[in-house]
């Protein structure tokens, strides 16, 4: 089940284009396309008459004609012509969903159209902050359902052991974690003092030495998470105070889309508080974020069939204390959700 009411990442802005295709959000089929003034559209992928997917049709102006009978509906779902009738039958018509561009994503409401409000959309600090570098991916295809990388990105325990070249290191085995729950979400987090640096942020921090590290795993409803890392000098870093100058920030921002129950199209992206224009970095850093992420999909994919096909009950531990949190609030709103539809509906 998944939460309707909510803005989720369809696509990277350059990936809608003029021509018609068909992507697949919390399971509908939907028909995205750009108008001439590039305005992003997207329509339920299905001609009301037999069901033939509009993608399959053609484009013309700021329309989409039906490939079997010519069924052509505007921007808004409705049917503007129609074969054989001089009446356009009342019901000819499929649903709009509303998107909206920020940050270089296309983001498709998939609830009631009347409550979507661009407002709500993820708000990413520094995203165009000239000070920040940015470093990028393709979207990852995941055959797992969502709530298992939302549970991933809520656990900073399990670097030490799926990402031991990289992001993990001793004190991520058993350091404290903190959990914390607000109206947008989780957030699990830690300060690990006098640390060796990571294997991948060895390569990136602009000191020496031991350091201060912060694991700060946030996940937000229904499904965007902001991962913070934190290096600075030994000694220098903790919850209060002023951090050093010579901090290594690094924000990794999560979208994780339910295309079905069982598959997530993954988005993301890093901000980094260092060296903006510096091209390279940003290569080594896709490169190398990309890597680890291949090694969660390889897990998550394996964990999907496990939990899927289990012969006996999965425990858990203290460490999932914030995935359990997160995910019985959001069932909860889920639950709150179809019970004002189903009440609408009567």
């Amino acid at each position: 089940m998944f939460l309707k009411n909510a803005w989720y990442v369809a696509a990277w802005a350059e990936e809608i284009t003029r021509d018609l295709q068909q992507i697949m959000v919390l399971g509908e089929k939907i028909c995205v396309f750009r108008t001439e003034t590039g305005e992003f559209v997207g329509l339920e992928d299905a001609c009301p008459h037999r069901k033939l997917p509009l993608s399959k049709g053609r484009i013309k102006g700021d329309t989409v004609e039906c490939g079997y009978h010519g069924l052509t509906f505007d921007c808004a779902g409705q049917c503007v012509w129609a074969p054989g009738t001089g009446r356009i039958p009342s019901n000819a018509k499929v649903h709009a969903y509303p998107l909206h561009e920020k940050y270089g994503l296309v983001w498709i409401w998939m609830g009631n159209p009347a409550l979507a409000d661009p407002h709500d959309v993820f708000e990413i600090e520094n995203y165009e902050n000239p000070d920040w570098g940015i470093n990028r991916g393709d979207a990852m295809e995941l055959e797992c359902n969502y709530l298992l990388m939302c549970d991933n990105l809520l656990d900073p325990t399990h670097v030490a052991w799926v990402h031991a070249g990289s992001f993990g290191q001793a004190a991520t085995k058993d350091a404290p974690l903190r959990v914390t729950k607000n109206e947008d979400g989780v957030i699990v987090h830690r300060w690990m003092m006098d640390v060796e640096p990571a294997p991948f942020y060895k390569k990136v921090i602009g000191f020496t030495g031991n350091c201060d590290r912060l694991q700060h795993y946030e996940v937000r409803y229904p499904s965007h998470a902001l991962i913070r890392a934190v290096f600075t000098p030994s000694g220098t870093g903790g919850a209060d105070g002023p951090l050093h100058e010579d901090v290594f920030i690094m924000d990794s921002y999560n979208f994780m889309t339910p295309t079905t129950e069982g598959e997530t199209r993954y988005y993301w992206f890093q901000l980094r508080n260092i060296r903006p224009d510096d091209e390279a970095l940003s290569q080594l850093m896709t490169e190398d974020v990309q890597h680890a992420f291949e090694e969660d999909r390889a897990v998550l994919n394996e964990v999907q069939k496990g939990m899927s096909n289990k012969t006996s009950p999965h425990i858990d531990l203290p460490i999932d204390g914030g995935q359990l949190r997160f995910r019985r609030q959001l069932q909860a709103m889920i639950n709150e959700e179809q019970q004002v539809d189903a009440q609408m509906a009567e």
